[in-house]
């Protein structure tokens, strides 16, 4: 079968995705541990992501990925994207990621506040992890970090976000 055949035939697999910024006003981006690992190479980082259970309601689904993923939910959403967000799979990948099931994903993205400590971020948490490295980074520089497919979908959400990457700011004491 043809890729574009195939391509018809599969559906896009309901996901959430984590704008997860730090107290800083920076990003939390994490390296995929099945794909190649060298340093400074583009593609490997992404933002925290995954699918949403028959029935769940999209704001849980975002809170339990992020505790499946990075080993914490302490984050307060503070925004989301208003649109589903689209990406297909490149051929080559087409009938082999994503259990060979979809054609890519159709994902709802939320911005949310971390409320932890870095040292809170457990990679090893779930039995197979996802990532193997994490860091903070700037918000404008999501687009470069990620996959060739995933390019489009980052740059919408840092056009979007753009207002939650900024450092909190304390709120004023009464004098």
């Amino acid at each position: 079968m043809t890729p574009s055949a195939l391509r018809e035939r599969l559906p896009y697999r309901a996901n959430v995705g984590a704008v997860l910024f730090s107290r800083a006003g920076r990003v939390l981006v994490a390296r995929r541990a099945d794909l190649p690992n060298a340093e400074g190479t583009p593609g490997g980082w992404q933002l925290p992501q995954g699918g949403i259970d028959a029935g769940e309601d999209p704001a849980m689904a975002v809170l339990r990925e992020l505790a499946e993923e990075i080993g914490t939910a302490r984050a307060e959403i503070i925004g989301e994207h208003p649109d589903w967000l689209t990406y297909e799979l490149p051929d080559a990948l087409l009938g082999r990621a994503l259990h060979g099931r979809y054609r890519g994903q159709k994902q709802r993205w939320f911005a949310l506040r971390f409320l932890g400590r870095d040292d809170e971020i457990r990679l090893d948490a779930d039995p197979h992890p996802e990532f193997d490295a994490w860091r903070w980074a700037e918000l404008t520089e999501l687009e470069a970090l990620a996959v060739d497919f995933k390019r489009a979908v980052y740059r919408i959400l840092a056009a979007s976000f753009v207002r939650f990457a900024r450092p909190d700011v304390p709120p004023q004491e009464a004098p």
